[in-house]
């Protein structure tokens, strides 16, 4: 049922992205989720999803074909073109048309956040008069930690032990730890915070895929995970319990969804994520303050954005992907 070649996972990635879009529109519009577990619920679950499904998808497309460079080229081309271009036309475009702003910080924007890594959320300390100041894009943080997830795949790959399945078991188990850890307040380290998060959910997308074979899909497994996951946003941290329940969710949805329209094949859910944000932020200097109101508006205006980031600059530079064999469907072996 697992197959990352046929299934419905470019639409379960655009609802994942609407649902970040549907979270941001609190905080941009100065509001809040008070009740802990559906902050939870609808803060963090876009993001984990995401997450859960590149640990699927990408360590399938290692063990198909185990070539550093082709792999390497496939994943920049997939990620970095998009995000230049969305650093551009925020400097270049909405923060100018939006707040007035065109300098040097405008360049800097650009030359600093270029790596990734996002060193400068504002332009000359704009957004300002909105409820979320000095942040153009609150989205773009999670592709460093994205990347690195890539790069640990390919490491593992290199030293030959990713075709073996429990590799992704036991280092879900380490993530795990440091989630425990960090959670508890043993440990007092953002980086590890983080990375335990983004590891958590990563490798149990990877573990879905490492173990298709042995994963039964029916009623009692679905509800017992979906019991797993509602018990699991009464705690700190869900994820510590939650983390493979949510992945087998979001895998079983996209393998579960039959309807050939639904099988999208155009993704403009990257474009979607990358450019919500600062879309946002447009709609909240316009004076929307409404929660609904800002998630319909920005929507409207994101759409655009992300079919323009697919049909010419995402589409175009996928195409520059170094050809592959054509690949036999592998099983993980123990």
């Amino acid at each position: 049922m697992f197959d990352p070649r046929r299934n419905a996972l470019n639409f379960v990635r655009l609802t994942l992205a609407v649902t970040v879009i549907g979270w941001h529109s609190f905080p941009l519009t100065g509001h809040d989720i008070e009740y802990a577990p559906l902050r939870q619920l609808v803060g963090e679950i876009g993001v984990d999803g995401f997450f859960a499904i590149s640990g699927f998808l990408i360590v399938a497309s290692w063990v198909r074909d185990p070539n550093w460079a082709r792999y390497l080229r496939a994943r920049a081309l997939r990620i970095l073109p998009a995000f230049w271009v969305c650093l551009l036309v925020t400097a270049f475009v909405i923060a100018p048309l939006a707040a007035g702003v065109l300098g040097g910080e405008n360049v800097t924007y650009v030359l600093y956040n270029a790596g990734l890594r996002i060193f400068q959320e504002d332009i000359a300390g704009t957004p300002l008069g909105v409820p979320y100041e000095g942040v153009w894009n609150g989205s773009l943080w999670t592709l460093w930690w994205e990347f690195l997830c890539y790069l640990g795949v390919m490491g593992l790959g290199l030293v030959g032990i990713l075709r073996w399945r429990w590799t992704t078991t036991i280092l879900f188990g380490v993530a795990l730890a440091v989630g425990v850890a960090t959670t508890a307040g043993v440990v007092d380290n953002w980086y590890a915070a983080q990375g335990s998060r983004f590891g958590l959910m990563f490798l149990a997308g990877a573990m879905v895929w490492q173990w298709k074979d042995r994963i039964p899909v029916n009623a009692w497994t679905l509800t017992v995970a979906g019991a797993v996951l509602i018990a699991s946003l009464l705690t700190p941290n869900y994820r510590l319990l939650a983390a493979l329940p949510v992945a087998y969710l979001v895998m079983v949805a996209g393998a579960s969804i039959k309807t050939p329209r639904l099988a999208l094949r155009n993704d403009v859910s990257y474009g979607v994520y990358i450019y919500a944000f600062p879309a946002q932020q447009v709609v909240a200097y316009s004076g929307v303050d409404e929660v609904a109101l800002m998630a319909v508006a920005a929507t409207l205006l994101t759409f655009p954005l992300a079919i323009a980031s697919w049909f010419l600059v995402e589409k175009p530079a996928m195409r520059l992907k170094a050809k592959r064999p054509e690949p036999a469907s592998p099983v993980a072996a123990f």
